[in-house]
């Protein structure tokens, strides 16, 4: 599958960085480095807008190295129709400040097929073994 991909000045294409790998890194469109403090977040400009077929997504998804740093990306969903620059939201969950300098690779891409969906109102759904249960009732052991 192509999907169309249009820069901004200074951004980068998303690369996938193995021949398996799913989601492809995303880089950092900054005039200058952008520094979060503790506890805080900051929107983080991508560089590129993408062109995806009809019932598909482009899902902004954390990197490992970085959440094993206590780095997150809020969650983060371009719908088919959108064709604006990607952002990420950085949020720095450290004990220190954040910065990130332009062409950090800051994010990662999954691009998903997302059916249509029509929602019916019921008034009873089916039984299954699990229930109501959520919210750790499995446990941790």
């Amino acid at each position: 599958m192509k999907i169309k991909i249009k820069l901004f000045e200074g951004g980068r294409m998303p690369e996938f960085k193995t021949a398996g790998a799913v989601c492809a890194d995303c880089y950092a469109r900054l005039e200058e480095d952008v520094v979060i403090p503790c506890g805080k977040r900051a929107l983080i400009p991508l560089g590129f807008a993408a062109e995806l077929p009809k019932n598909w997504e482009l899902q902004v998804r954390p990197r490992s190295g970085l959440t094993s740093r206590e780095i997150d990306i809020g969650n983060g969903t371009g719908d088919w129709d959108y064709r604006g620059e990607y952002k990420a939201c950085v949020i720095n969950n450290s004990d220190s400040p954040f910065t990130v300098k332009n062409g950090d690779r800051i994010c990662q891409a999954a691009i998903r097929e997302t059916p249509e969906i029509e929602f019916e109102a019921v008034s009873e759904l089916s039984s299954t073994e699990r229930g109501e249960g959520g919210f750790g009732h499995t446990g941790m052991n």
